[in-house]
């Protein structure tokens, strides 16, 4: 792979580009399913401060947000994973990375994530962008921007769909998306073979049981058994789609995959991802061609899902990504070191 690679695109601008990342795994850690495993089991979390906020949505919802307490500079908004929360192995690690290095980080528990199930039959999902804009937007309008905003897994393809979606009026001056589920189609297949499958039956167990959790308040509108549905597909088929208004599964993955979005995005936008990730193909992956200029997105050949962990010796892991992501945002945004 050359350093940086790009074409022209029709109206003669040049395209995003791809190039490999600077990224080198533990000796100890190639594996792509170890690089995915190790943080979720190992790492520390380390211990914050945590200002919680909750802002009412105008169906009738809330939203739940998690601020660092007691810092300043310019805010980074978080968007989790699938059945993410603050108590996720990359979460408490990169607010606190943000937090150190002059940033004001805040993570958005997306619907029925939070410590309380949430009013409404409608959750969240992949392709749902409605509650980011509206975040970024009632604080910007309190006098409190988002400068930027990271994604991770599912919610970096939120996020890149929601950035395609805006062009040139979303008002950010950075994002970064790690490990992005591009095709969902895609990943919905790959999680349903070899030992991807260790990974779809944990968040099949936790989707399962966050539905029993919301609808054990209010009535479900679904007639479903939950114990039938035994792989994603399944499950977005006859939740995900019908709780959210689409026509099927294969309507909700084609409206709501972001790869299609990606030459639309104007916000300068880092994407890092391994190419043996283990939740999706590596034909998966976009294009040259198929991103704006505003978009990089760098491949790394090792790095499992959100993994990305370096070091010598297994006592002193060294957690890459937040390096890697703070790096961006303090080129982007400028921030000062706290």
């Amino acid at each position: 792979m050359h350093d940086s690679m790009g074409v022209s695109s029709p109206d003669g601008l040049q395209s995003g580009r791809v190039r490999p990342s600077s990224f080198r795994p533990a000796w100890w850690l190639r594996n792509p399913h170890l690089q995915t495993l190790w943080p979720t089991f190992l790492r520390r979390r380390p211990a914050l401060r945590i200002c919680r906020e909750r802002l009412e949505t105008p169906d009738g919802d809330f939203l739940d947000l998690s601020w660092v307490d007691g810092t300043l500079g310019p805010r980074v908004l978080l968007l989790h994973g699938l059945e993410g929360a603050l108590g996720s192995h990359y979460a408490a690690g990169l607010l606190n990375s943000l937090a150190t290095a002059g940033f004001q980080p805040l993570l958005l528990h997306f619907r029925n994530c939070g410590d309380e199930p949430n009013r409404l039959p409608r959750s969240y999902h992949s392709g749902e962008t409605g509650d980011i804009e509206l975040v970024i937007h009632r604080l910007a309008a309190e006098s409190r921007p988002v400068s930027a905003a990271v994604g991770i897994s599912l919610g970096g393809n939120a996020l890149l769909k929601w950035l395609g979606e805006q062009g040139e009026a979303a008002p950010l001056s950075a994002a970064v998306a790690v490990s992005v589920p591009f095709v969902l189609a895609d990943a919905a297949r790959r999680l349903d073979k070899g030992l991807s499958r260790i990974y779809q039956r944990h968040l099949l167990s936790k989707l399962r049981n966050s539905y029993r959790r919301k609808f054990a308040r209010i009535p479900s509108p679904l007639h479903v058994d939950l114990r039938r549905l035994r792989n994603f597909r399944d499950y977005d088929d006859q939740v995900t789609a019908p709780l959210h208004g689409f026509a099927g599964v294969d309507d909700y993955y084609t409206r709501s995959s972001s790869r299609q979005f990606l030459d639309r995005i104007r916000v300068p936008t880092l994407i890092i991802h391994a190419q043996d990730d283990p939740f999706m193909f590596p034909g998966s992956c976009p294009q040259p061609g198929e991103l704006s200029p505003a978009v990089t997105l760098e491949l790394s050949e090792h790095g499992g899902h959100v993994g990305f962990v370096a070091g010598r010796w297994p006592w002193r892991p060294h957690y890459w990504l937040d390096e890697r992501i703070v790096g961006h945002l303090r080129q982007r945004l400028g921030a000062i070191p706290a």
